[in-house]
């Protein structure tokens, strides 16, 4: 894979989750009930990062949770070539019943690890709502999902691969399009 762009660095990404939360904030119309839980492994740290841009904004802090999803993929089979799937196991320390929660992500894609997340968080209890942040939709959905919050757009053919890079994961914060 050859890298194309890089579309978002540091700053660019900071913005965009400055921006999603005061949509969080406006939307829910504060925080009150609201609790951020990020899908393995890059939506727990963008939850993170949302939780304390929230904190600074609201004076209030609001509780994250980090979701495994492993067990609900469609493609687990085609994914672990029939090996034992690894599982971290999910970390949701508060009851999500009648609370909004808000379930994070880093790229939106088909829809399918979305799915996935949906399914894991019905069976842990029952959210008076559920709405989606993802710091890059890139399109071509295959399921009919759609980001609440999304921090860009970013079009790009089937052939090209957004890689997202976080500090607490790869020493980088960027956005970058690969090319095969």
């Amino acid at each position: 894979m050859t890298q194309k762009a890089v579309v978002l660095d540091e700053q660019a990404i900071g913005r965009a989750l400055t921006r999603i939360a005061h949509q969080i904030i406006e939307k829910n119309k504060g925080i009150q009930d609201c609790v951020l839980v990020g899908i393995r492994t890059r939506g727990i740290f963008i939850a993170k990062r949302l939780a304390t841009r929230i904190e600074e904004i609201e004076g209030n802090s609001i509780a994250v949770g980090e979701l495994d999803i492993t067990l609900y993929r469609d493609d687990l089979t085609i994914k672990t070539d029939n090996q034992e799937p690894l599982v971290k196991g999910s970390d949701i320390p508060f009851s999500i019943n009648d609370k909004k929660v808000i379930l994070v992500d880093d790229v939106l894609y088909t829809g399918r690890t979305v799915r996935a997340g949906l399914d894991a968080l019905i069976d842990l209890g029952r959210p008076a709502a559920i709405q989606l942040a993802v710091l890059v939709d890139r399109g071509h959905r295959e399921l009919p999902i759609r980001a609440d919050y999304v921090g860009k757009n970013i079009p790009t053919s089937s052939i090209e691969r957004i890689v997202v890079e976080l500090s607490e994961v790869d020493q980088a914060d960027q956005v970058s399009i690969f090319e095969n």
